[in-house]
């Protein structure tokens, strides 16, 4: 399941992400890549060890924790610091499906990626190409969004960026592991939840028919929650 959240940041939000990564060294994209992505990843990327990137990764953490249209997608139980890209004409990323272990950077922790993040910080009508493209069951899904932007899919989706043409692409990008492991249970979980916000536009917190969905929300969830 693909999930947009529009405008996480604003445009001068954005433009203030732009000018401070502006000032971050970067560096050959394929230096992070395993083995087989090395040969079809072919952008730039910044330098996390630099000593400003910590702000800028800080902040976009920041809005994620803040933001409960996330929160409820997503089901965060980690979050792996969010890093940033760059295509210029003829970069791209080919077909490659994202690693499914890491290690937080800066600790022994073993990480497993369920979800996979791209925040889009430049606007579409700044580049041609550069488009996100997600094998999906429902086929092949082409994500170009506004700046400010955010999708989430499976980190086990086959995806790609597909050569950029004209001016640049910049964005975040970045893993979750989630509360809930299972894609299924947790588009379930998510489709629950809209429908208890959908009731408590409409109906008094008292509402018997809301308290007892929350309660089955929440009894799922302690069913299915990984701690």
């Amino acid at each position: 399941m693909l999930i947009t959240i529009a405008n996480l940041f604003n445009d001068d939000e954005v433009a203030a992400l732009r000018s401070a990564l502006e000032a971050l060294p970067w560096q050959d994209g394929s230096r992070t890549a395993g083995s087989l992505g090395r040969s079809v990843k072919h952008n730039r990327q910044a330098d996390e060890h630099a000593a400003q990137a910590a702000g800028i990764v800080g902040s976009v953490l920041q809005r994620l924790e803040a933001t409960p249209r996330f929160v409820a997608a997503a089901l965060p139980r980690l979050i792996y610091p969010p890093r940033f890209n760059r295509y210029g004409v003829g970069e791209t990323y080919g077909a490659h499906v994202d690693g499914a272990l890491m290690r937080l950077p800066g600790t022994g922790t073993l990480f497993r990626s369920d979800l996979s993040a791209t925040l889009f910080l430049s606007p579409p009508e700044a580049y041609d190409g550069g488009v996100l493209e997600i094998d999906t069951c429902f086929g092949v899904q082409e994500v170009k969004l506004a700046a400010g932007d955010l999708v989430l899919y499976p980190a086990s989706s086959l995806h790609q960026v597909t050569p950029v043409t004209r001016g640049e692409r910049l964005a975040s990008f970045f893993w979750i592991q989630s509360l809930v492991r299972d894609t299924d249970v947790r588009t379930a979980l998510l489709d629950l939840d809209d429908a208890i916000q959908a009731l408590t536009r409409e109906r008094a917190p008292t509402d018997p028919v809301l308290l007892s969905l929350t309660g089955v929300y929440h009894n799922l969830l302690r069913h299915h929650a990984e701690t």
